[in-house]
């Protein structure tokens, strides 16, 4: 039997996990999530004064439990859970092995008042800037790309999906059921990707594969230079990508007017409204109907997917390190966790370049 750890003991194997190389520790080393205090309190309001009682728990600290959770695609249980388990875990919540640890429930209404304060785009912003002013300006123009981000299938009746595309809400589609209609997620819209096949062996080509997908759609916009995610827009999945362009994406104080993005956003109406805001438009170019993309065409489309796959980087991290994917109902909700994980993302990204930095 090993006797009860005490403070040495855990300082200790505190400082064994630094020497190992603690990301926590970098991160929140290259984050001062004090910078937020003003925009959470703002959100949050005054907390009440109790006479007895425990005081509230800290917003700041439950910030931190929040991009925890979007660093590693956890349920709110299982954040709970680890923040009191893992010392590193405990250590970037500032956190001691006494301390409380706020609970699921805790964090879960403290998700909900920032989205009913729309607080989230203003901590978004309020990161962005920090960035810049620590020397990542947005520079070398921007890319611009979407992805479908699942969230729990919805099975419904034909007359339930009229109602749906009609734009009834929940409570009015099933108003003898509020259990049901409190379980239904009636923002989501279903897809369908495309999967494209490879040519085999002999040359010959399958037939592409079409995957329905059901759930939401992430659009960001990235500065080229370093990869930082400056603008978002969240929507349903069966929302084009190309309109989108001209609803928030497009961000004004990149040092070059270049945008590169895939041919979903080729259109008589995008190139008019960048050539109207001083934009030089990068955009893949569409293949001719019915007739062969011309060799000069491929080669440019080529030269121009060099640098557009950088944003494919932000979304590869997101879904296979970050696990993003949609737990809860409404597009509100689903909003939130894609900001969410993109503020997380962007501070991973920022302690990357200040580590490449420190290198060079």
């Amino acid at each position: 039997m090993t006797g009860q750890l005490g403070f040495w003991s855990i300082t200790e194997r505190l400082a064994e996990i630094s020497a190992q190389g603690d990301p926590l520790e970098t991160l929140a080393a290259t984050v001062d999530f004090e910078m937020f205090r003003p925009v959470l309190e703002g959100a949050l309001g005054r907390p009440p004064r109790w006479k007895d009682g425990r005081p509230p728990f800290d917003p700041v600290l439950k910030f931190r439990m929040l991009v925890l959770q979007s660093l590693h695609g956890l349920s709110l249980e299982q954040t709970e859970y680890l923040v009191r388990d893992r010392l590193s875990w405990m250590r970037f919540c500032q956190l001691g092995p006494e301390d409380r640890v706020p609970d699921a429930n805790t964090l879960w209404d403290f998700r909900e008042a920032l989205i009913a304060a729309g607080a989230l785009e203003a901590l978004f912003a309020r990161l962005d800037r920090a960035i810049t002013a620590a020397g990542y300006l947005p520079r070398g123009g921007q890319i611009l790309d979407a992805t479908l981000v699942a969230a729990p299938r919805q099975r419904n009746t034909e007359g339930e999906k009229a109602q749906i595309r009609e734009g009834r809400t929940a409570a009015e589609i099933w108003p003898d059921k509020p259990a049901k209609a409190r379980q239904k997620d009636v923002d989501g819209r279903w897809t369908v990707k495309q999967s494209k096949a490879k040519l085999r062996a002999d040359g010959s080509k399958p037939i592409d594969i079409a995957i329905p997908v059901y759930g939401y759609k992430s659009h960001i916009s990235i500065d080229r230079m370093h990869g930082i995610v400056r603008r978002q827009v969240v929507t349903d999945a069966a929302r084009h990508d190309g309109a989108r362009l001209r609803e928030g994406l497009i961000q004004r104080t990149n040092t070059a007017r270049d945008v590169w993005a895939d041919s979903a956003y080729r259109s008589a109406e995008n190139e008019a409204w960048l050539t109207e805001h001083g934009m030089t438009s990068r955009i893949h170019r569409k293949k001719p109907r019915g007739r062969p993309m011309s060799k000069r065409t491929s080669r440019a489309n080529a030269a121009k997917s060099a640098l557009r796959s950088k944003v494919e980087h932000v979304f590869g991290h997101q879904k296979a390190r970050m696990r993003l994917t949609i737990r809860t109902i409404g597009i509100a909700r689903a909003e939130a966790a894609i900001t969410l994980a993109n503020m997380a993302y962007n501070m991973t990204r920022w302690r990357w370049l200040n580590g490449r930095a420190a290198s060079a």
